[in-house]
């Protein structure tokens, strides 16, 4: 199995109109996509991110901090996930709840590098 990340967007506003009801019953499917790639042994790791933050920009002490988002569209959560290949992350991917939800949301699937081939440095995991 290869590692993916998961980065989910979504405009920053997409669920201001949610009832209490609807938020429940979001966080609720998102609760069951993550139980479903526990038990499927896709799932490294998974956290929403908080809709606050900063941007660091510069080098060498010339260094600019402002906000992490200049536009609408955040990343919302990510997923770090395991799948035979680029097809399976998809697939994976599609079944997030943002989905069914909102229709603002957008996956980017990325493949994690574990190891440097010049190098043959391997990466820590943090497990």
């Amino acid at each position: 199995m290869k590692e993916f990340m998961l980065l989910i967007r979504n405009e920053d506003d997409s669920k201001t109109d949610f009832s209490s009801e609807k938020d429940k019953e979001f966080l609720k499917a998102c609760e069951v996509y993550i139980e479903g790639l526990i038990k499927n042994g896709n799932l490294i790791k998974a956290q929403p991110l908080i809709r606050e933050g900063k941007m660091l920009t510069g080098s060498n002490g010339a260094w600019t901090v402002g906000p992490y988002s200049e536009s609408k569209e955040v990343i919302v959560g990510y997923y770090h996930i395991l799948a035979n290949d680029m097809d399976g992350a998809v697939a994976i991917a599609k079944g997030n709840p943002e989905f069914a939800y909102t229709t603002t949301a957008r996956v980017e699937v990325r493949p994690i590098k574990t190891k440097e081939v010049a190098t043959a440095y391997v990466y820590p995991t943090g497990k």
